[in-house]
């Protein structure tokens, strides 16, 4: 057997050796491998990332957006602040010219309208640049159809509380909100104010002023609300609720779910079908199904017993659809899956939220493969269900109350 001598010490001719191998070796395999250079940067001016605007020299940017440096020795830059902000920077985007970098999102203690570059040598360079704050995003609501005098929550970005300019929330018709109960950058916390009506919500900043992206009480492409549209006529009109719901009556959920979603679905209680010909529903789809990209689906929905198997089937029918449920099952029909437990092992709500599902999602087969969604005269009518999804999880016995089905357009 061949004996293999480990040497228990290096001489400094040796270490020298490998040391200038490795460095040829690595200059060899990665020839283009990013390098820092050492000396101070120099930014000349600064644009826009966009190539096809570049003559487009900024003296400010918002936070957010992704800008580009221009200059010289650009590669000796080790950090980069906007203000008191470090950004991210990628090698990849750097060069010994320019620099491609995102404003950061965080809003700045200190304001000093500069960008401060840091060597690897830990000198630091200024160059004279406004980080600006944009307006407020608002682009959700805990519940859209949250009751007068109940918290709700906004969602978006930007929320700014300034104590010399304070966050002000209206309601529709320029409703003022008077109860505030939190803050953040990405959520509001309010009660709905004594009189709100349908229409949509305004925040404003010092940094500006913004109409909502939803609106409350939308009413807008409504399907069923259990009240003035219900699904008479199917084989499951739905088991209707009215005490604790949000508007009026509502459709119940209620049974039980083995631990293996292809079992069939336990139609009696956890289905409906809107079947418009049944119905007596004009006929025709319910919105305009060649451009579903313009639209959103959404429901109000109050999951109060814990939801851990199946997926909220979501299936859109043709208008003549009756007698026959086969598209529970087939690929003919891609729906709309809703499945939140899946991240959470196990799902309820505090209460009732808005659901919203843009119209291109309705893309899915029974067990979640993907599929082109259906073309225009499939949207007439609608039938919802716990069944499959292409996920397992724990037997259960969910309770589900749903309202206010609609399909609406797009805000922009």
């Amino acid at each position: 057997m061949k004996k293999i001598k480990i040497y228990k010490r290096i001489t400094p001719a040796i270490l020298l050796g490998i040391i200038i191998s490795l460095g040829l070796f690595s200059c060899e395999e990665y020839p283009n491998a990013y390098k820092s250079t050492g000396g101070l940067p120099e930014v000349y001016y600064v644009r826009v990332a966009d190539v096809t605007v570049a003559d487009s020299l900024l003296d400010g940017a918002f936070m957010g957006n992704t800008v580009c440096l221009v200059g010289n020795n650009l590669r000796s830059i080790h950090e980069l602040y906007f203000n008191d902000q470090k950004a991210l920077l990628n090698s990849s985007y750097i060069t010994d010219n320019t620099l491609i970098v995102t404003v950061p999102n965080n809003i700045p203690e200190t304001v000093t309208d500069k960008i401060y570059m840091v060597t690897y040598k830990s000198d630091t360079v200024a160059y004279e640049f406004k980080t600006m704050v944009p307006g407020p995003s608002l682009n959700a609501i805990s519940c859209e159809y949250a009751a007068e005098g109940s918290e709700a929550v906004l969602y978006g970005d930007y929320f700014i509380d300034d104590p010399n300019i304070p966050l002000q929330i209206m309601m529709a018709g320029n409703l003022p909100v008077t109860d505030i109960i939190s803050i953040e950058k990405t959520q509001i916390r309010f009660v709905v104010p004594e009189g709100s009506t349908k229409g949509y919500m305004t925040v404003t900043t010092l940094y500006g002023n913004t109409r909502s992206k939803f609106q409350y009480k939308d009413d807008r492409g409504m399907i069923l609300d259990w009240d003035n549209l219900n699904a008479n006529g199917g084989w499951r009109a739905g088991v209707l609720g009215e005490e604790g719901g949000i508007s009026g009556k509502y459709v119940i959920f209620k049974g039980t779910l083995s631990s293996n979603a292809n079992d069939w679905p336990d139609e009696d209680h956890l289905s409906f079908n809107l079947w418009g010909v049944a119905n007596g529903r004009p006929q025709g789809d319910f919105f305009d199904a060649t451009n579903l990209q313009n639209y959103l689906f959404k429901f109000e929905v109050n999951v109060l017993a814990p939801w851990s198997n199946d997926a909220l089937q979501i299936v859109f029918t043709s208008w003549d659809t009756q007698g026959t449920n086969g598209y529970y099952s087939t690929d003919s029909y891609p729906r709309g899956l809703w499945m939140p437990w899946t991240t959470t092992g196990t799902y309820t709500t505090d209460g009732w939220i808005t659901v919203t599902i843009p119209m291109t999602d309705f893309k899915f087969s029974p067990t979640g493969a993907i599929l082109d969604p259906n073309k225009e005269g499939f949207y007439g009518g609608l039938s919802m269900m716990l069944y499959k999804g292409g996920v397992n999880g724990t037997a259960c016995s969910p309770e589900m109350w749903i309202d206010n089905i609609r399909v609406v357009p797009i805000d922009k």
